[in-house]
C-alpha cells in the first residue's frame, strides 16, 4: 500500500482483486454467515429468497470485514502512527473493533446525526470520536484536517483495495456455501465498497450471477454516476439510511461497479421500512434502514419482473438501529408495504351520516380517524384502513366517491402522512395570506430551535408542524402570513437559510382540513 493516505487510489483490476479476496485476512475475526431462507417473504415474491446474515457478524455488520482486512496488514510503522477514519457508524465500529484487536490507537470522525446507538458502541470500543458536520462528506473534511495534523493511517470506508476484498469475501460465502444455485444477489450500495467486492468476485467465479445494487431515491450517486458515465457529487444526501449516505461513490469501486454490476434498483423511505418490517416477520430481527435496503431492492425488482421460482439472494449488513427510530419505522411500514391506505373524505353534516359513512368501510380494519365537524353542512374526516394493495386503496377510494362522498386518496402524499394526519382539525378563519412550506434539515440536538433562529420573526407563523424521526432529517410543515407586497423579500430570506424547501401552494390535503 502507498504510504501517502490521501493520494488518488490507482484502479485495480478483477483479477488482482480476486487474488485480495481469496488472500483476506478477515476470519481473524469475522466469522462466514448463514444464508437463511426467508420463507414468508418468498412466498409473497414468488421466489426463493435468502438472508444473508451480516447482521450476526460481531458488531453487527459486514464492515468488520473490510475495516479488520486492511488494518492487519499495516506495517509496524504503519501501526505505531494510530489509525483514523471517517464513518456514518458501521465502518467506524469496524475499525475500532479491529484496532482493539490488533492494539492499535483509533480515532474516528463521525457525522453529528449519527445514530447514537453507532456512537456509544464506537466509544466502547475504545475509539476516540470526533463528531463534525451533517453528513459523511461533512466527517470526511474534518478526518483529512486530522490526518495530516497528526500522521494517523487513514482507513477508507470503501475506496481501499483491501477493504473492497475483506468486503468481497461475502461473496465467496454466498457462492460457497450448499444453496450455491444463486440466480441474483441484491447488495446495498454507499460508496460502492461492499458491491465492488461481491461482483468482482461473482464476475470472475460466476458471470451468469445478476449482482444487483439498491440505493435509497434521495442517496442514489451510484445509480446517477452509472447513468452519466462518470463520477456523480450529490449536491444533497437523504440520512434515513445513514449507512448507505455518501455524497460520492469512490474512484476504485466505481470502475468495477460499471463492470460487474447488473443493475441498480432505487427504492423510497417507505419501502425500507416494508422491508424491516419483512425481515422481522422471517428472522424476528431489527435491521438498521441500511441493512433492510437490498431487501427493499428485492422486491422493488421481483414486483416489476415477469420471471418467478428464482433463488435471490438479499445481503442483510446490519443491524445497529436506534430504538427512538422504531416509531417513525412502524408508523411508514404499512404504507410502504401497501397494507394502509390514507383518505380525506367529505361527508354530509347531518344525523346519521357519520354512521353511514362507516358502513361503506364495512368490516375493513380502520387503522386511524380523524374527526372534525367543518361547518353546519360538511364535515372532513382524516381516516387509515388496511389493505392488501394500491389497487384496493384506489377501489374503496372510487367506491366512496359512487356513495356520493368526496374523497382524496392521500397515500402518496407527503404531506398528508407526515403532518396533516397530526393536525386534523386545525383550520383558521383568521388567517390572512398564508403561505405553506414543507422544509427539511438534518437531525441533531438544537436543530429545530437552530432552524426557527434563522427564520428571524419578521412574518407572522400561522402554522407549524414538527416532529422527531430519529436520524433521519428534520421535517417541518409551516405557514407564514406574508403580505403580497411582502413577497419578494420574503422569498429572498428563504433562500438564504440553507434548508431544502418546498412550497405547497395547491396541496389537496391542506385544503381540505387546515386552509382557512
Amino acid at each position: 500500500m502507498s504510504g501517502n493516505d490521501m493520494d488518488e487510489p490507482q484502479p485495480i483490476g478483477l483479477m488482482e482483486l480476486l487474488r485480495l479476496i481469496l488472500t483476506s485476512r478477515v476470519y481473524d475475526v469475522a466469522r462466514s454467515t448463514p444464508l437463511d431462507p426467508a420463507r414468508r417473504l418468498s412466498a409473497r415474491t414468488g421466489h426463493r429468497v435468502f438472508f444473508k446474515r451480516e447482521d450476526l457478524q460481531r458488531i453487527f455488520t459486514f464492515k468488520l470485514r473490510g475495516a479488520y482486512n486492511r488494518i492487519a496488514h499495516l506495517s509496524d510503522a504503519e501501526r505505531a502512527r494510530g489509525v483514523i477514519t471517517a464513518s456514518a457508524g458501521n465502518h467506524a465500529q469496524g475499525v475500532a473493533y479491529a484496532a482493539r484487536r490488533l492494539d492499535l490507537s483509533a480515532r474516528i470522525v463521525m457525522p453529528r446525526t449519527t445514530p447514537a446507538i453507532k456512537v456509544d458502541a464506537v466509544r466502547e470500543l475504545g475509539a476516540e470520536v470526533d463528531l463534525a458536520g451533517d453528513t459523511y462528506a461533512d466527517a470526511k473534511t474534518r478526518c483529512d484536517e486530522l490526518v495530516r495534523e497528526t500522521g494517523r493511517v487513514f482507513v477508507h470506508a470503501f475506496d481501499d483495495p483491501l477493504v473492497i476484498a475483506g468486503q468481497g469475501t461475502v461473496a465467496l460465502e454466498i457462492l460457497g456455501h450448499q444453496r450455491s444455485q444463486v440466480d441474483a444477489i441484491f447488495v446495498p450500495v454507499g460508496g460502492g465498497g461492499l458491491i465492488a467486492g461481491i461482483a468482482s468476485y461473482v464476475k470472475a467465479v460466476r458471470p451468469d450471477v445478476r449482482v444487483i445494487g439498491v440505493e435509497p431515491f434521495d442517496a442514489d450517486a451510484m445509480y446517477r454516476s452509472l447513468a452519466a458515465g462518470r463520477r456523480v457529487a450529490l449536491d444533497q444526501v437523504g440520512i434515513f439510511a445513514d449507512g448507505v449516505a455518501v455524497r460520492e461513490v469512490g474512484a476504485l469501486t466505481f470502475p468495477l461497479v460499471q463492470r460487474a454490476v447488473t443493475d441498480i434498483v432505487r427504492v423510497t423511505n417507505d419501502e425500507i421500512c416494508a422491508a424491516i418490517k419483512d425481515v422481522f416477520d422471517d428472522t424476528r430481527s431489527l435491521m438498521e434502514p441500511a441493512g433492510a435496503l437490498a431487501v427493499a431492492g428485492l422486491r422493488a425488482w421481483a414486483a416489476r419482473s415477469d420471471a418467478r421460482g428464482l433463488n435471490l439472494v438479499a445481503v442483510l449488513s446490519g443491524a445497529n438501529m436506534n430504538f427512538d427510530r422504531l416509531r417513525f419505522v412502524a408508523e411508514r411500514a404499512e404504507i410502504g408495504e401497501a397494507r394502509e391506505a390514507l383518505f380525506g373524505v367529505t361527508i354530509p353534516e347531518r344525523p346519521g351520516a357519520f354512521r353511514e359513512f362507516c358502513a361503506i368501510i364495512g368490516r375493513r380494519v380502520v387503522t386511524e380517524f380523524n374527526y372534525r365537524l367543518s361547518s353546519r353542512s360538511e364535515a372532513h374526516i382524516f381516516v387509515g384502513v388496511a389493505v392488501e394493495s394500491h389497487r384496493e386503496a384506489d377501489d374503496l377510494a372510487a367506491h366512496l366517491v359512487e356513495r356520493g362522498h368526496r374523497t382524496l386518496n392521500l397515500t402518496r402524499d407527503d404531506l398528508a402522512t407526515l403532518h396533516v394526519r397530526h393536525m386534523v382539525g386545525g383550520r383558521s378563519r383568521e388567517v390572512r395570506h398564508e403561505r405553506l412550506y414543507r422544509f427539511e434539515f438534518p437531525e441533531r440536538p438544537g436543530a429545530l430551535m437552530d432552524f426557527l433562529d434563522r427564520l428571524g420573526g419578521r412574518w407572522n407563523i400561522s402554522l407549524f408542524h414538527y416532529r422527531n424521526h430519529g436520524a433521519d432529517f428534520g421535517r417541518v410543515l409551516a405557514g407564514f402570513e406574508v403580505p403580497p407586497e411582502e413577497g419578494e423579500d420574503f422569498d429572498r430570506v428563504l433562500a438564504g437559510l440553507g434548508y431544502h424547501f418546498a412550497r405547497e401552494a395547491d396541496n389537496p390535503a391542506y385544503e381540505m382540513f387546515l386552509s382557512g
